[in-house]
């Protein structure tokens, strides 16, 4: 696999609009998975655009951003809210997951190299390390990086594509799980199996990992939102 270049320090390029706009989408989206701007409130363009400093043509476009990942949704006659988690919003994206990472899985597994091992090792370190953070974002964004891999290697362009709209619902809900539970991350533990047998021989025991630990996250979930409903 090529590693991506990287441009010349010496060379300073006039920030683009565009990238604006993403600088102000990734601000959006850590006051959601946050809980800065709680689940289920009504935002305004006229009240983000306070809230952040910034003009409402990038903002606008921020928006759409983060409306496209799921995370706010905008209602006829009624306004534009943050996602609110209910247990059928859970059941739906672990089942789709499931489907997702079993493909993923079967479409990589015999061209697994020594860099996919090391990247994901890697990544599962930059997720134990979070734990070190009171940070639910950046724990959560670490799971959601974790799992990111086999979808990023798979040289599945529609696949990687079904991951990225859903990735930023997931990690909502592991933010939200992890407050709920006055936890700082994921346990310890909780992807060790799920290293050893992506790195392993056996596609099919893989594939069984995947079932349960989708069927793990969704039953904590669901746990929560029953309680906290």
């Amino acid at each position: 696999m090529n590693k991506p270049q990287l441009m010349s320090q010496n060379r300073v390029k006039p920030v683009k609009r565009e990238t604006f706009s993403n600088q102000i989408a990734a601000n959006l989206r850590r006051a959601i998975i946050s809980g800065e701007i709680e689940s289920g409130s009504q935002i305004t363009e006229s009240d983000l655009a306070a809230r952040f400093g910034v003009s409402r043509g990038p903002l606008r476009e921020a928006m759409g951003q983060v409306a496209a990942e799921g995370l706010i949704e905008t209602i006829p006659y009624t306004g534009t809210r943050v996602l609110k988690l209910s247990p059928e919003d859970v059941r739906e994206i672990y089942s789709l997951r499931t489907a997702l990472e079993t493909l993923a899985f079967r479409e990589i597994w015999d061209r697994r190299d020594d860099a996919f091992a090391g990247e994901l090792d890697a990544r599962h370190k930059d997720l134990l390390a979070t734990l070190e953070l009171d940070d639910h974002v950046s724990s959560s964004e670490a799971e959601v990086r974790f799992h990111s891999l086999v979808y990023e290697m798979s040289g599945h362009k529609l696949l990687l594509e079904s991951w990225r709209r859903i990735a930023g619902r997931l990690q909502l809900y592991l933010a939200e799980h992890q407050r709920a539970h006055g936890r700082k991350g994921p346990i310890v533990d909780a992807h060790e199996r799920y290293l050893q047998l992506a790195l392993g021989e056996r596609l099919d025991l893989m594939l069984n990992e995947i079932d349960a630990h989708m069927q793990r996250g969704v039953k904590q979930i669901e746990e929560y939102l029953g309680v906290a409903d």
